[in-house]
């Protein structure tokens, strides 16, 4: 693990516990067992030193998808789980996505940092194809235009869970949504 990585999880778990504002040079510092003012060194400003870990957290989440595969064919009950054990997979990492969540309000005015961790996420593209394929499999019609709809609605469902917002069935929630969506007609 590099210097940048070390430090940037120090500020993942940080974020996790404390919050954004739990974030700082001298807290990465410790939290990191650097010595003091390593973290400067690494990152001069604070946000740089946002930007570091917004960075790390995307390299999780592309790491996320890594070995996903999405058959040709499901039915809708087995797309309800593929999309769940998608969302459990992703909510293994709650540090990270609590992170990740806290810095997306915290970062509302910086559309740079911001977009790293949102729509403009180099993971969304790929993350939105494997949603185009499950949907294709179940027989959607124009998957596409679903595919981000359904990568909205894990995300918020993750959400939940990581924040412990509210006790929400997740496989519920997805069987209604495929349940909802109309299928190619012959």
């Amino acid at each position: 693990m590099t210097r940048r990585e070390q430090i940037a999880d120090a500020g993942v778990r940080l974020i996790a516990r404390g919050g954004v504002h739990a974030l700082t040079h001298l807290a990465v510092d410790a939290e990191a067992g650097l010595p003091r003012g390593s973290t400067s060194y690494y990152a001069r400003t604070r946000r740089d030193l946002i930007a570091l870990v917004t960075g790390r957290l995307s390299e999780g989440s592309q790491a996320d998808l890594d070995g996903a595969s999405v058959p040709a064919v499901l039915t809708r009950a087995e797309a309800v789980h593929v999309a769940a054990g998608v969302l459990d997979h992703m909510a293994r990492r709650e540090d990270a996505q609590a992170a990740r969540f806290a810095l997306m309000f915290e970062l509302r005015d910086d559309d740079e940092l911001r977009d790293t961790l949102t729509a403009h996420a180099p993971v969304r593209a790929p993350l939105t194809a494997e949603a185009e394929k499950l949907l294709r499999a179940i027989g959607v019609a124009d998957p596409a235009a679903h595919a981000p709809d359904l990568v909205g609605l894990i995300d918020a469902l993750l959400m939940y869970r990581t924040a412990r917002a509210a006790p929400i069935d997740a496989a519920r929630v997805l069987s209604a949504y495929f349940a909802g969506i109309p299928a190619n007609t012959p």
